[in-house]
């Protein structure tokens, strides 16, 4: 398995990106579409206290030895296609290269389910009808204790705060 951490990019882009590129990156590592893997973390890349997110990512590839003989046709192919110079995803990447012992991988895949989800077998939840019409408050549904200090408050935070500021305009002007 070839898993490759992209950080520094939106998790929607690297999704976007894994689906456009994952066919030719098994190409160049002369493997299956399976074996190849993304992983894009919810976080940030920094340099001295500066976010860098989409100006500085870091690619990661993690892959078993026997990959090594690909990885400059790997790491041209990455370089280009998330950093183009027309349409970059990100300004400046970087892309790293971690290999392990396959014999130190472990799996277990369950027979009854498919491999992995896919936009043929995915399904959506069914959450009954909704009435995108309704002007409802959800607050006219809610079961609210106003004495249970750690009970969210729905009301208006700000009712009857005009009137208050109005009144202290007009004891200063006085």
């Amino acid at each position: 398995m070839i898993t490759i951490s992209v950080l520094g990019l939106d998790q929607y882009i690297v999704g976007r990106y894994s689906k456009e590129h994952t066919a030719n990156l098994a190409s160049l590592f002369e493997t299956t579409d399976d074996n190849i893997s993304f992983y894009a973390p919810n976080a940030m890349v920094f340099h001295n206290g500066v976010e860098q997110t989409s100006w500085n990512t870091i690619v990661i590839v993690k892959a078993p030895h026997q990959f090594k003989p690909f990885e400059n046709k790997v790491a041209s192919y990455l370089l280009r296609t998330i950093s183009p110079d027309d349409n970059p995803f990100s300004i400046n990447c970087s892309v790293e290269f971690e290999y392990y012992d396959e014999g130190t991988r472990y799996e277990k895949y369950n027979e009854t389910y498919p491999r992995f989800i896919t936009f043929e077998n995915v399904v959506e939840p069914d959450y009954g009808e909704e009435d995108d019409d309704c002007d409802c408050d959800p607050r006219d549904h809610a079961e609210l204790d106003y004495n249970d200090e750690n009970q969210i408050y729905l009301g208006d935070t700000f009712e009857g705060l005009d009137e208050k500021i109005e009144a202290i305009k007009k004891a200063k002007n006085k």
